[in-house]
């Protein structure tokens, strides 16, 4: 039986025009914009300064080669900021749909500023929304939130929806509280009824610029800690357990280690649990990262080898396009070679039919096209 492949985790790169053009008037002069100096692609954000962009688009181009080309925006993936040329870079990659985040929405869910980050998000929702038009079966976008209160992500849930986006990308920490504070039950309980998914994106779950030791590049491994912290708060704090259909994407933390994340909090609840406050669960801890929360992954091998650990219904592969740890354009090779440890059904599962089920992906829409 043949299936198309669906990336669930791909991104836009964000222009000028995403926040100026669709921004609140209020904030127009102060919204994001493309700046070019140094021989770097760089974004000006308020409150944050200047953050270079260029490597968040340099899918296909040999490492050692990137700074050198991705020196001026139109150097970038056109597929990035133009949908009229996104199903070409899909086609070229052997993928038939993509669920797709944002670039600089990623640096600016760490904006401290709630009422401006609020601003740049429904701005971004907009323009997504437009973007996505050209093709609603093979354009998937998730909507932002910021999060100031829960009872604004309740009404950022409804206004999501109407847009036709198909998930809600979170800020890793909120306006108030904490996630695992009851006084997000409600909008819990309106996201489960919503159907639509809650992601949280490495980088935008926090930990963008941590304390690190050594080189910079050990910062890079500090990403996947930020959604951890994150899942194992909502499974501790008993959120999964007060909203059992409440489904949750960690979006680009891999996931080769979840097997042993799984042992390590069920050891944790048996052995500490009585002198390190927690609350009861009805189930042990793992259940609810089994049931409750799904991950995406690019190249981990480990994810496929390890598939027989965990509940393979919730592993999501993507390709990242066009951020620089793409598999794009050679997906389709690396796949091959990665695949070889799952059965026939777990294959289709993580590369289409666990993103249609999460994602509600009309398949039949999408036909044959690049059928695996």
């Amino acid at each position: 039986m043949s299936y198309p492949i669906i990336s669930a985790d791909s991104h836009i790169t964000e222009t000028t025009d995403t926040y100026a053009r669709y921004i609140d008037a209020r904030y127009r002069d102060d919204a994001p914009f493309v700046v070019e100096e140094n021989d770097s692609v760089a974004f000006n954000i308020k409150g944050m300064g200047t953050i270079a962009i260029g490597g968040a688009a340099a899918a296909g181009i040999a490492p050692a080669e990137r700074k050198k080309a991705m020196r001026r925006y139109l150097d970038l993936h056109r597929g990035g900021w133009d949908s009229s040329h996104r199903l070409a870079d899909q086609d070229r990659d052997g993928v038939s749909a993509e669920v797709i985040y944002p670039t600089v929405g990623m640096i600016l869910c760490n904006h401290p500023d709630l009422d401006y980050k609020d601003a740049c998000f429904k701005a971004y929702n907009r323009w997504l929304g437009d973007y996505c038009d050209f093709d609603r079966s093979r354009l998937l976008g998730m909507g932002q939130t910021a999060m100031k209160t829960p009872q604004a992500g309740i009404e950022d849930i409804a206004s999501i929806k109407a847009q036709g986006l198909r998930g809600i990308m979170m800020p890793g920490v909120p306006g108030i509280e904490d996630y695992d504070s009851p006084v997000y039950d409600d909008f819990w309980a309106a996201a489960v009824e919503s159907g639509l998914p809650i992601a949280f994106h490495i980088i935008a779950a926090g930990g963008f610029t941590p304390p690190v030791r050594g080189s910079k590049i050990n910062t890079f491994m500090n990403h996947v800690r930020g959604v951890q912290d994150i899942l194992g708060m909502l499974i501790f704090g008993g959120v999964f357990e007060r909203h059992p259909g409440l489904r949750i994407v960690c979006v680009e933390g891999d996931g080769g280690w979840i097997a042993h994340y799984a042992h390590k909090i069920d050891r944790a609840y048996t052995e500490h649990r009585h002198h390190l406050p927690t609350g009861d669960l009805r189930q042990m801890p793992s259940h609810y990262l089994f049931e409750n929360l799904y991950f995406t992954f690019q190249d981990d091998p480990l994810a496929f080898r390890n598939a027989d650990l965990v509940n393979w219904r919730r592993l999501l592969w993507a390709n990242d396009f066009p951020h620089s740890d793409s598999t794009w354009p050679t997906s389709q090779s690396l796949l091959e070679q990665h695949t070889r440890f799952v059965t026939a059904e777990q294959k289709q599962a993580i590369l289409s039919g666990n993103a249609a089920e999460l994602f509600g992906i009309d398949l039949a829409a999408l036909g044959q096209k690049h059928a695996a």
